[in-house]
């Protein structure tokens, strides 16, 4: 059937093309206010729902996953059916979403609102991109107007712990997911007014068979690194899991570069300067965002804060990224972006490795120094890289470039939540000293996590579970460190290959 082609619908007046501006800000600031809201209310949840370190894992980063995975796939609904319609749908699951996260009573239930929240979200991003070259014609407007909504995303993943540790103080966990409600309403009664309707007049064809590949690939990869390190150890079904997603990963590769309409198009990986980039914000980003996860967790568990504390701890992170941000174009315009990018990237895996390798944790200026050094370096990577991304490529194929960078900045962090969160509970496990009198089934749970252990430590005469507790705290901060090292080697290796790759030759640019 031959798709009817829509007229183009004409951009919003002056004032109101800003309005839209705003509304589709917020979207991006939500989303990125969800992915670590959660961080400073884990050890609640962990106590209050009874969840162990995988299934914690699972309902921090499920989310992020979700988007990752379709992204693309919601883009091309929104080119059929309407970006405007698409983007309010995705709204208005959202709130919902949040809705029922807020009241949930079990794991699962916590987990199945999170990923609805994943696809509420993945609607609202895909369709927003093309909403704004819709609605900014001007193309230095556009290009500003593109990277104030790219920067929202960053504003709201740094404000998440701080917002997260003042609702979880003064009100019930569930808070952390209520407070997106009113702004879900606010957002749609605007953008129902404000948000002009769009369609791609000959969409590219959808298949679905990509889709599936996908999907699969991805959970069945994050299942394997996730359930590798639970406290039962690596299982059959664990080892099926992750190696049947590496290969459906694979397929789906192979597949994308053999048929006609790819769901994601690899040409634009043959520009080094585009690979390079994603690249650069993939590991960028996957190591904020867990560095921001097992910080929340250490300051609580380890550091004994209460969470408003832990989130007025991490302010320096969150205000050195900002200006990082900021800064980032004056500093690539004056050291160019192949040194910008590499310095950076060198900056943050410094800063990772001198908490991992040095007494940070003892003092908190020493520890705000280097929040201040990770967040100026993760800011300048964050906008120099989303920048290399979208100037590598036509105009036209703006939009898709657009798609690749989020579904690289939420795939980075589901990803490096899962690896490096990984990495901290395998450590604690192995590093936890329980009592002789443990039997194998108790000692198995009080390795599950901090909670586990609290609860077990309980049980305990006074003497035994204090020495419990403080194994517990001490074996979740080797943990910490452990994984944030790991981390500082992938952000330094990524920086040799940065300034490698981008040193010699002209990019082979996908323009033509």
């Amino acid at each position: 059937m031959k798709s009817i082609s829509r007229p183009a619908e004409s951009p919003p007046r002056e004032g109101r093309r800003w309005l839209v501006l705003a509304v589709l800000c917020t979207s991006l600031l939500l989303a990125g206010l969800d992915l670590t809201v959660l961080h400073v209310a884990v050890p609640d949840i962990a106590r209050e729902l009874d969840s162990s370190g995988p299934a914690l894992l699972w309902i921090v980063d499920v989310y992020s996953l979700v988007v990752a995975a379709l992204l693309i796939v919601c883009g091309s609904l929104a080119d059929r059916l309407g970006r405007k319609r698409i983007a309010l749908s995705g709204f208005a699951l959202f709130g919902a979403a949040s809705l029922i996260a807020s009241f949930a009573r079990t794991t699962g239930q916590l987990i199945g609102a999170r990923a609805l929240l994943g696809v509420g979200t993945a609607l609202v991003i895909a369709a927003t991109v093309a909403i704004i070259r819709n609605v900014f014609a001007d193309d230095r407007e556009r290009a500003f107007a593109i990277g104030l909504w790219t920067a929202s995303h960053s504003v709201g993943t740094t404000l998440g712990p701080l917002v997260g540790g003042l609702l979880v103080e003064n009100f019930h966990w569930g808070s952390v997911f209520l407070v997106n409600v009113p702004v879900v309403v606010v957002v749609l009664a605007v953008g129902l007014w404000v948000i002009p309707e769009s369609h791609n007049p000959a969409p590219r064809r959808w298949d679905a068979m990509s889709v599936v590949l996908s999907v699969i690939g991805l959970g069945g990869f994050a299942y394997g690194l996730k359930q590798a390190t639970a406290p039962e150890g690596v299982t059959p079904a664990v080892v099926v899991g992750g190696l049947t997603g590496t290969a459906v990963l694979v397929w789906f590769v192979l597949r994308q570069r053999r048929i006609a309409h790819p769901l994601l198009d690899l040409s634009l990986f043959r520009d080094r300067r585009f690979s390079v980039a994603v690249a650069a914000v993939f590991a960028c980003f996957g190591s904020y965002v867990a560095m921001l996860f097992l910080l929340m967790q250490w300051l609580q568990e380890s550091r004994h804060l209460t969470p408003l504390a832990a989130g007025f701890a991490i302010v320096p992170l969150a205000v050195a990224n900002a200006v990082g941000a900021t800064t980032a174009p004056w500093i690539a315009a004056r050291l160019g972006h192949r040194a910008a990018m590499t310095a950076a990237l060198a900056v943050f895996g410094v800063s990772l490795a001198a908490f991992a390798l040095g007494p940070v944790g003892e003092h908190y200026a020493a520890l705000a120094a280097v929040l201040v050094v990770a967040g100026f370096g993760a800011g300048i990577i964050m906008t120099t890289g989303a920048d290399s991304i979208t100037s590598a490529v036509r105009p036209e194929r703006a939009g898709e470039a657009a798609a690749i960078q989020e579904t690289s900045f939420e795939l980075s962090s589901g990803i490096g939540i899962a690896a490096l969160g990984s990495v901290a509970a395998l450590v604690y496990r192995l590093s936890l000293l329980v009592p002789a009198s443990f039997d194998p089934d108790r000692a198995t749970a009080a390795r599950s996590s901090v909670a586990a252990a609290e609860r077990a430590a309980a049980e305990l005469p006074e003497p035994e579970g204090a020495a419990l507790l403080a194994s517990a705290a001490e074996a979740y901060g080797y943990g910490t460190r452990f994984a944030l090292g790991v981390g500082a080697v992938v952000l330094l290796g990524m920086a040799a290959l940065t300034c490698a790759l981008l040193r010699a030759g002209p990019d082979r640019a996908v323009r033509a």
